[in-house]
């Protein structure tokens, strides 16, 4: 055997050994085993939001030219989106607006997953299933047709007139802050029904037997057992409608009119008209850090409430 033929035979079998010995730490590792089954997921969002995200802040730190894009790096467009007061209003009223949404959400979805959760034995999967059932139509039809109830001649104006209970059509229902924040509200219901309803299963009924065994009403046994309890799920039911609502684009684009217009309409405006695409990604990037920045706030305040109630 010669020694070409020695080597070209060892090199299988120290593969194979460094093969096994890899194979065996990671079927050691639980982490690994989880990273090794979440690679193919892992290396396409790498690739389809990473990179993407990467070149958009690249991008925020250049400057627009006419046609012509300048990569010299400079801090313009995050100086312009923090002092000019139009994008500093449109992104208050943005927070305000997405806000409004999330709090509403809650409030019209709790009820809805306390009733589930609490009073039905019998199908609940049934219930789930028929509470999310108008959220399986296409969202851009459900925004029209909330357009067309709020409209000048939609069907609130001409109820309200066949009532007689007024002599114009409400023009402020419509094209307003208002007609945003129902819309938005009854797009995300679903994402708000159910984080609420599953920290709402997992309350222990025995601790409500408790409770009113002690004397506690049904007022008072919600208020410190129940809503208490169910907090996790409010949480999370606030941060999922919150945080994408902000830079929701396609409802205030329809409903919002000159009242209601948001931050992404502008940011929108910038990479579409305006050809000013790195003033978008500074304003994108600027609207993405504030949401970050009020998630983080909000989750460590919530967490320490939870820590008091416990």
């Amino acid at each position: 055997m010669t020694e070409s033929t020695a080597i070209a035979g060892l090199a299988p079998r120290q593969r194979r050994k460094w093969t096994a010995r890899l194979r065996a730490i990671v079927m050691r590792s639980e982490s690994l085993r989880g990273y090794a089954l979440l690679s193919p997921t892992l290396i396409v969002m790498a690739f389809s939001m990473c990179l993407p995200f990467a070149f958009m802040v690249a991008m925020s730190f250049w400057t627009q030219h006419a046609f012509e894009i300048d990569t010299a790096f400079t801090l313009a467009n995050y100086g312009e989106a923090v002092t000019s007061s139009v994008y500093e209003t449109l992104m208050v009223r943005s927070l305000i607006i997405s806000g409004s949404c999330a709090a509403a959400t809650v409030l019209i979805s709790y009820p809805m997953a306390y009733y589930v959760a609490f009073h039905v034995h019998r199908r609940k999967l049934l219930w789930i299933i028929l509470m999310t059932l108008p959220f399986w139509t296409s969202y851009l039809l459900r925004v029209f047709a909330w357009k067309i109830i709020l409209g000048f001649n939609g069907v609130i104006n001409s109820g309200l007139m066949s009532l007689g209970l007024i002599d114009q059509p409400l023009e402020y229902l419509l094209y307003s802050p208002s007609a945003v924040v129902i819309t938005l509200t009854h797009a995300w219901a679903a994402f708000a029904i159910l984080p609420i309803y599953v920290s709402l299963e997992k309350i222990d009924h025995s601790l409500l037997e408790a409770a009113a065994d002690l004397g506690d009403g049904p007022a008072t046994r919600f208020l410190r057992v129940t809503l208490p309890l169910s907090l996790p799920g409010v949480i999370a039911a606030m941060l999922l409608i919150f945080v994408p609502t902000v830079g929701d684009y396609v409802t205030p684009a329809l409903v919002g009119g000159p009242d209601g217009t948001m931050i992404s309409i502008i940011i929108q405006a910038h990479f579409g008209k305006v050809n000013n695409w790195p003033m978008g990604a500074a304003l994108a990037i600027s609207m993405m850090l504030t949401v970050t920045v009020i998630a983080i706030v909000y989750i460590w305040v919530t967490r320490r409430v939870m820590g008091r109630i416990a």
